[in-house]
């Protein structure tokens, strides 16, 4: 199902899907999202916080790529390299390895 065969291999492919800079953007926005919606679900006990985190970070992602990359997300070929690629992504544009 999957031409690749670990994450060290798609990083690249999920790089290059994620092009433009209101897209990555967009991720961010929405992982720090997905970070506070967690962090209010721990805080409030309340797991309906939970739903809004899936809202958050799928929705801003998938603006980024509907509306400006024009391409399919990932995470319909590839689910959990995907969902890791999001988080990697985060991690290197926090770190300054990927730009805004």
């Amino acid at each position: 199902m999957s031409r690749f065969s670990s994450f060290r291999q798609f990083y690249p492919y999920y790089l290059s899907e994620h092009s433009n800079h209101i897209s990555r953007r967009l991720h961010f926005i929405g992982s720090w999202g997905v970070l506070a919606c967690v962090a209010m679900a721990l805080w409030s006990g309340h797991g309906r916080w939970l739903w809004l985190a899936l809202v958050c970070g799928y929705g801003f992602a998938w603006v980024g790529h509907f509306f400006f990359e024009k391409n399919r997300p990932a995470t319909f070929r590839h689910p959990f390299y995907s969902f890791a690629g999001d988080w990697v992504m985060f991690v290197d544009i926090l770190r300054g390895r990927v730009r805004l």
